[in-house]
């Protein structure tokens, strides 16, 4: 041990969600994954890239990602230059502290939002500074400018589920002299995003991920939209091949298939809408949502004891030993009949 970086050794690491050894048996709402498939056109896209006897793997892969990043491009309204593609958006949040903030400076972000923000600075040997929230959702105690590295917000909030106006995110990125990173993994299930301001603020960066509305959790895609000099920084540090030749030709279907992505998230959002009714009807307190999961808390703020109870029935969901969070669940929207057999099983616990 003594050889390693000392801030290395002296982490802790990130902790995933529960992964079952057996899915089959369980109703796993704890990672967020969507429960549906995803596009068909995926499948078709994959099957094409493989061929009959799989040749086309022999070759390495587009370095750049141009198809995948021109389809983004067209999407957006942005020139192909203002998107980079990456091996999850967890790739671009470590390429963007790399980018930004050296060792001994400072990056920022929302306490509680997404806790591996934290783990990505130690790697880096960057320092962390982390800003509460008001009952009303405002930050607490930020200042009127700050001089921070780089800011990770997180809209919608996860686990919280609650989302900032664009107004207030145009407001924010004024008062930062750094940069602002909006991770944005759940925004195609929120009512609105941020994506335009990018053009009117220079030191805006807008992250997305492939793994919530597009259910393609299991090949690691995900993408930002930001000024070129950002881009081409960003370009550098990569890794060279990042994205497998299959990883391409899925992110491209998907981007191109924008209809049956709407069907999907107008499938969850009802769902959600029926489930947060549900919970409140036997008691439950749930923050309006704008993910595709809810956090809710039991009448009697004991979390814990129903997410024991829920996991002696298979049921997976997410209980934080964060003290500001364990009070309540997070639980993932999963089909109709799984959150069905979930609020019987609720219903039964309380």
């Amino acid at each position: 041990m003594n050889s390693l970086r000392k801030n290395i050794a002296e982490m802790t690491g990130y902790v995933p969600g529960f992964q079952p050894a057996d899915e089959s048996i369980w109703i796993k709402l704890n990672t967020n994954e969507n429960p549906y498939p995803p596009s068909p056109k995926v499948a078709e896209a994959i099957r094409v890239e493989v061929g009959a006897d799989g040749g086309s793997l022999r070759k390495y892969p587009d370095a750049a990602s141009r198809e995948m990043r021109a389809a983004a491009a067209e999407l957006f309204g942005v020139h192909p230059d203002w998107v980079i593609s990456a091996n999850g958006s967890d790739e671009l949040l470590n390429n963007l502290i790399r980018a930004f903030a050296g060792e001994g400076e400072e990056i920022g972000y929302v306490h509680p939002s997404y806790s591996y923000y934290s783990t990505l600075a130690e790697i880096q040997g960057a320092r962390v500074r982390t800003f509460g929230l008001t009952e009303d959702f405002e930050l607490a105690d930020f200042p009127e400018r700050y001089e921070g590295k780089l800011f990770f917000l997180t809209s919608p909030n996860a686990p919280l589920g609650f989302a900032f106006s664009r107004e207030w995110v145009a407001s924010f990125a004024k008062r930062c002299s750094g940069v602002l990173v909006v991770d944005e993994a759940y925004a195609d299930f929120a009512d609105s995003d941020v994506l335009d301001l990018v053009r009117e603020h220079e030191n805006l960066i807008v992250t997305r991920t492939f793994s919530k509305s597009y259910a393609l959790a299991g090949m690691r895609l995900g993408l930002a939209i930001a000024r070129p000099w950002v881009i081409a920084a960003l370009d550098k540090i990569r890794d060279h091949y990042h994205l497998d030749r299959l990883a391409l030709v899925a992110a491209t279907a998907a981007l191109r298939d924008q209809d049956y992505l709407r069907q999907t998230l107008a499938r969850i959002r009802a769902t959600r809408a029926r489930f947060t009714a549900e919970l409140r009807a036997i008691g439950y307190e749930v923050i309006d949502s704008q993910g595709n999961f809810v956090f809710a808390s039991p009448p009697d703020r004991n979390a814990g004891r129903v997410y024991q109870a829920l996991f002696d029935r298979k049921i997976l969901v997410r209980h934080f030993s964060d003290p500001l969070l364990a009070h309540g669940l997070r639980i993932s929207i999963g089909t109709d009949a799984e959150m069905e057999t979930t609020l019987v099983a609720m219903r039964e616990i309380d």
